[in-house]
């Protein structure tokens, strides 16, 4: 019998500052390839062309009013705005908390401040387009997607290394394991 691993506790960063106590929720972005169909002569039916990858979106909810945040609203760069999110997953059959951590690069273009009522819970919702998305688990880099630098690691297999080579991109491309160069 085996047991989900659950979500124990979480932290996020937000270009190096801790938010611990605020962030109330936080929704990963969904990872997709981009398809085309494809029927040629010959074939039975369509089948799925793999054209890249869909555009991906995270976002965060913080507990209320936090100007810092509203601060980075329309920052001009497509990585902007540095995230990381730290999660303590656990199963509850006494094996040991698992680290999962979500480095993102992107910028906020929506914030929604919901409604506000004195004595009612204000929690804020920022929307961040992504260009950078990776995710490890206990250190272990699971996923990288860097979308400028057309970098697409899954499990260490770098799966667009042989185009980027063809397109010119492959003797040069450095991959960034500081993330930019932002210690967070």
């Amino acid at each position: 019998m085996g047991l989900p691993r659950k979500l124990k506790n979480m932290n996020a960063f937000v270009d190096g500052k801790s938010y611990l106590g605020v962030i109330a929720e936080f929704e990963e972005p969904k990872l997709a390839i981009k398809t085309e169909d494809w029927r040629g002569g010959g074939m039975l039916g369509d089948v799925k062309l793999d054209m890249g990858l869909e555009a991906m979106e995270a976002k965060l909810k913080m507990g209320g009013h936090e100007a810092s945040l509203i601060r980075k609203f329309g920052t001009p760069a497509l990585d902007g705005v540095r995230l990381r999110l730290v999660g303590a997953y656990q199963r509850d059959d006494g094996s040991a908390a698992q680290a999962v951590e979500v480095y993102l690069g992107g910028r906020f273009t929506e914030i929604a401040p919901g409604t506000s009522k004195p004595g009612d819970d204000t929690e804020h919702e920022y929307t961040v387009p992504l260009v950078y998305y990776r995710r490890e688990v206990n250190g272990r880099v699971e996923v990288e997607i860097d979308m400028l630098a057309g970098v697409f690691i899954v499990d260490g297999i770098d799966r667009y290394a042989e185009i980027r080579a063809i397109i010119g991109g492959g003797d040069t491309l450095e991959v960034s394991t500081s993330f930019g160069g932002i210690s967070i």
